[in-house]
């Protein structure tokens, strides 16, 4: 049952020790609870309806289902809900996903000691939380040209340490296609090769680490 007049937290996450800390965090406040736990986004989905929670903790890298479709899930059945997204890195494409899915707060797991507490009561009352650095980092590449979904189809086989001709044998392709892919991609990212392609794309949340 709910105790009249707290902020309700759902805390969806894949990790015992966040879970955990956030649960221990919620403890020492006295107009909060934790009302339920999930560890993935299929069990996020179903704690949000069970429990109807005032604030959803959302961690955007979990098994099943990511944070990212489960936020969209939610707020397409619940318009209202207010979901902050947790990350342990400022990833600009995840942070502009999230936000455009309706998200309102965003929050690095390396700022939860600090700014949790603030944020959760800063969006139960209405407000959006993004911290400086990623709205910066979101700023800084709102211009830059996206990569197109098969130049990302494209990185992801390259990640794996795939040659160009693999490349193109897997996504039926001409290698001479793969190289000019490979090419817009190093020009979109600024990168110096393919593997500094990778990484910035890993950085920015173009592909998952």
């Amino acid at each position: 049952m709910a105790t009249s007049g707290k902020i309700r937290v759902l805390c969806a996450d894949d990790h015992p020790l966040v879970r955990d800390g956030i649960a221990f965090a919620l403890q020492q406040q006295s107009d909060m609870e934790l009302v339920a736990q999930a560890t993935n986004g299929i069990d996020a989905i179903a704690a949000f309806r069970q429990y109807r929670p005032d604030v959803t903790l959302m961690d955007l890298q979990m098994p099943q289902m990511n944070g990212i479709e489960a936020t969209a899930a939610i707020r397409s059945e619940f318009p209202n809900a207010r979901i902050v997204i947790l990350t342990t890195y400022s990833g600009d494409i995840q942070a502009s996903r999230a936000l455009k899915l309706g998200a309102v707060g965003y929050l690095l797991k390396g700022m939860l000691r600090t700014e949790l507490i603030d944020t959760i009561r800063a969006v139960h009352a209405g407000h959006r939380r993004i911290p400086t650095e990623i709205a910066s980092e979101i700023a800084e590449h709102y211009s830059a040209d996206a990569l197109s979904d098969r130049e990302i189809e494209v990185l992801r086989v390259v990640a794996a340490g795939c040659s160009n001709k693999i490349v193109a044998d897997r996504l039926f392709i001409s290698e001479d296609t793969v190289k000019g892919h490979m090419k817009s991609i190093l020009a979109k990212l600024q990168a110096n090769d393919r593997t500094h392609a990778v990484m910035i794309a890993i950085k920015r949340g173009f592909l998952e680490g």
